[in-house]
């Protein structure tokens, strides 16, 4: 599902305009990434966890010369899923 296609399904649910759905979603992604950056950690009941996850350095190769490189370490985002989520899948 795309975003667009979010906003058009949940502009239907709600019988609101599209222009609205889309200025609160945007609004609720916003501050979903704020509280990630702040807290490290986003929960949502019945749905999962987003946490800050930490990569290693580790080897890797560069695709154009095929020269082997170090990938440094980074941050990233992870998701995991709550135990009603997995269930209906």
């Amino acid at each position: 599902m795309t975003k667009a296609e979010l906003i058009e399904a949940v502009a239907k649910s709600v019988h609101q305009p599209k222009k609205t759905v889309s200025d609160t979603l945007d609004a609720a992604f916003e501050q979903i990434a704020r509280s990630i950056r702040r807290d490290k950690r986003f929960w949502v009941p019945g749905f999962g966890t987003f946490t800050v996850r930490r990569r290693r350095a580790r080897p890797g190769f560069n695709p154009r010369t095929n020269a082997p490189m170090t990938i440094p370490a980074a941050r990233t985002v992870g998701f995991r899923p709550a135990p009603q989520l997995k269930k209906g899948l």
